[in-house]
């Protein structure tokens, strides 16, 4: 265990810091509450996990070593974050439609395939392990990278959960909305860099 302290720290700092997972999950949290944010925190871990586990077989290797193969990635990954982004700049919580719904646990799932963040931390994370048989490599990565980030994704629904608490009104909202908008924006700008 004590071997995998680093791996560990390393992984817990990638995925608890600002990214699009920290970002969607602190604002379904507010506007959804922590239990309807379940299913996409329950996506997010499995999704992380996924992702940790096809890199450390070889797929990581793959994209790093093919850069067409990464640029097609990062656009996908753009547009869709900046998508996602569009769509929390226009939300108003105040007046919740039938349409507005927290990602299912399907859509956080596949959302982890163009996250961009995940598949840094992810390749990084494989000098960690690289002593390790390539199934032993994914086990390993796949269940450091899901366990941390349930209690990533735990910490951010509740933490967006309380702020529901502090926004009190249709203009609060509508700044803290268009707050984690530009949040996503500047992730996604930050891929091209």
């Amino acid at each position: 265990m004590a071997e995998l302290l680093p791996l560990i720290g390393f992984v817990f700092f990638g995925l608890f810091s600002p990214g699009p997972n920290v970002i969607l999950i602190t604002t379904s949290g507010a506007r959804f509450g922590f239990q309807r944010t379940l299913p996409h925190i329950t996506g997010v871990a499995l999704g992380v996990g996924i992702i940790a586990a096809v890199t450390g077989i070889g797929i990581g290797a793959l994209i790093a070593a093919h850069p067409a193969l990464g640029g097609v990635l990062k656009v996908i990954a753009g547009l869709w974050i900046l998508w996602m982004a569009y769509n929390l700049w226009r939300a108003d919580p105040a007046k919740k439609r039938e349409t507005d719904k927290p990602f299912t646990f399907l859509q956080a799932v596949l959302f982890q395939w163009v996250n961009p963040k995940v598949w840094a931390v992810a390749l990084s994370a494989t000098a960690y392990v690289a002593t390790l048989a390539p199934v032993q490599q994914a086990m390993t990565l796949a269940t450091t990278f899901s366990t941390l980030n349930l209690g990533v994704c735990i910490f951010w629904a509740t933490a967006g959960s309380l702020l529901s608490y502090i926004l009190m009104n249709a203009t609060a909202w509508r700044v803290f909305m268009r707050i984690m908008a530009l949040a996503l924006i500047g992730f996604s700008v930050l891929l091209f860099l």
